[in-house]
């Protein structure tokens, strides 16, 4: 019994000794196991109870419980003072000066093609247009041949086109939407189509294989030129100004007959011919006319009960005129130093 006792006494004060050089949460760890866990070394003692008297049994019982209670309550206290200087030196370490100025958030701006769309599409819904789209990756039959061009016309040769099988293309023009637009749902239809399209152009200040446009299409009994005229005369006039006069000059497209293109006035010079205009005292904003009888009929239309007007917006070609910018690039460049300017 002497000898057990001895051995629980010496157990506890190796413990505490080791448990004054403790420093971190790993040498805790390693204490626990070595001194209660299954191999521990008051396990050990304890497991040699057997060989003693009963009247003994309950003495180191007790003697070995206590010293269990010692080392167990340093662990927790231990533990517990880890636990607390690694929760300051955390809070140190994320210490924030609340003296010192914050940093700015810089807030992002639109792009000045977005901020014209926005103000395009806002013009065009107050006159009750709805918002149409459709692939950028399309079939030839929707880009070409229901707007009335079909294989080998001529007017395919100059829009250049990305093809990339000899019936899927990247579309040349928004006017694709139109056509899905009109097989799936049946007059009135009074839609517009923004998006991007894509023409095999070299790139320089005026043209860019990518560009946007902003197509338009109405449908309905009895709509004639005059509808036409008084939606586009409108859609000037929120543009420019109530001021801005328009003129329609005759022009030709397969998918619209009768055609026309839609100039207004030069408000640099008010038609008297300047720079901004080339000398003519007009500049050119948009191509539009009457929906070809053949594009209505394709799409299930019957052409002698209904009829249409469809336009065409370039909206580089508006953004351009809008703030007086001379290089197409400089709307993809992402450059800093032209977009702050908006």
């Amino acid at each position: 019994m002497f000898n057990v006792k001895q051995q629980l006494t010496e157990i506890k004060n190796a413990a505490q000794n080791v448990l004054n050089d403790i420093t971190s949460k790993q040498q805790l760890e390693s204490f626990r196991i070595e001194f209660l866990g299954k191999k521990g070394k008051l396990t050990q003692v304890l497991r040699g109870m057997g060989s003693l008297t009963p009247e003994q049994r309950p003495v180191i019982g007790q003697l070995a419980n206590d010293i269990r209670e010692f080392i167990e309550t340093q662990v927790n206290v231990i533990s517990s003072k880890l636990e607390a200087e690694q929760t300051q030196q955390q809070m140190l370490k994320e210490k924030i000066d609340i003296t010192m100025p914050g940093k700015k958030q810089r807030l992002g701006k639109k792009h000045p093609l977005t901020t014209v769309l926005d103000e395009l599409t806002a013009i065009f819904t107050g006159m009750g247009f709805t918002i149409a789209e459709g692939p950028e990756v399309e079939l030839d039959y929707y880009n070409f041949e229901a707007l009335n061009l079909p294989p080998g016309h001529p007017a395919r040769d100059t829009q250049d086109t990305f093809y990339i099988d000899e019936k899927v293309l990247l579309r040349t023009q928004t006017s694709p939407v139109q056509i899905r637009v009109m097989e799936k749902q049946k007059p009135p239809i009074k839609i517009i189509a923004p998006g991007r399209v894509y023409r095999s152009d070299a790139v320089d200040a005026t043209h860019s294989p990518l560009f946007h446009q902003i197509e338009g299409l109405v449908v309905d009994k009895g709509i004639t030129m005059g509808n036409l005229k008084g939606t586009l005369e409108i859609f000037c006039k929120k543009l420019y100004g109530d001021n801005t006069q328009t003129r329609f000059r005759p022009h030709h497209f397969p998918f619209t007959e009768p055609s026309c293109e839609v100039d207004i006035l030069c408000p640099s010079c008010n038609g008297k011919g300047c720079r901004v205009c080339k000398n003519e005292g007009w500049i050119e904003i948009l191509g539009a006319g009457m929906v070809h009888p053949r594009v209505l009929q394709r799409c299930g239309i019957d052409p002698e009960v209904y009829s249409g007007f469809a336009f065409g917006i370039g909206l580089e070609r508006i953004t351009m005129r809008r703030y007086g910018i001379d290089d197409l690039r400089l709307f993809f460049e992402n450059d800093l130093r032209f977009l702050k300017q908006f």
